[in-house]
C-alpha cells in the first residue's frame, strides 16, 4: 500500500523506527525476548553457541561490530563467567572464544526465549502474509547490506 505524497524513504524509515520500537531494541539491557541482557551479548552466545572457538574478529564481522565493541563486549561476556579467551594456537595475535558451561545455559535461554517470541509473531501474521512479509525482509536485509557499502 502506498501513501499518496509520502516519499518511499520516509516511510521505510517510520517503519523500521516502529519495529525497532516494538522489538523493543532501545532498551539496552533487555532483549526483545525478554532476557535480561543486551541485544549485542545475546547475539554474540548464539553465534557462540552455534560455532565454538570462534576468533573475535570473526565473531566482530559475523555482528557487525567495530573491533572496540567486541572487545568491551567480550570483555563483559568473560566477567559473566559466560565466555572464555585463549591465545589462538596458529596466530599468538588472535583470541579465540568459546562457551563455558554457563554461557552455553544462557544461550539456550536466548535461543529458548527467542523462538517463543518468534512463534508468537509469526502466528499473528496471517498465513497467506506469512510468505510475502519474509520475502520483504530479505530484500531490506540486502537493501541495508547495499546501502552500507561506500558508493
Amino acid at each position: 500500500m502506498t501513501t499518496p505524497g509520502v516519499p518511499a524513504d520516509l516511510r521505510l524509515r517510520q517503519g523500521v523506527m516502529a519495529l525497532v520500537r516494538e522489538l523493543g531494541l532501545l532498551q539496552a539491557d533487555r532483549t526483545p525476548c525478554g532476557v535480561p541482557i543486551s541485544v549485542s551479548a545475546a547475539h554474540a552466545l548464539t553465534e557462540l553457541s552455534a560455532d565454538q572457538a570462534l576468533t573475535q574478529s570473526v565473531l566482530g564481522k559475523r555482528l557487525s561490530l567495530e573491533k572496540s565493541t567486541v572487545s568491551r563486549l567480550v570483555a563483559d561476556l568473560e566477567h559473566r563467567g559466560w565466555v572464555e579467551r585463549s591465545r589462538d594456537v596458529n596466530d599468538a595475535r588472535a583470541r579465540r572464544l568459546c562457551l563455558t558451561p554457563q554461557g552455553q545455559k544462557v544461550a539456550e535461554q536466548v535461543s529458548e526465549a527467542r523462538s517463543r517470541l518468534f512463534a508468537r509473531i509469526a502466528a499473528a501474521i496471517p498465513p497467506d502474509e506469512r510468505e510475502p512479509v519474509q520475502h520483504a525482509l530479505d530484500a531490506l536485509v540486502r537493501a541495508v547490506r547495499h546501502g552500507k557499502e561506500p558508493q
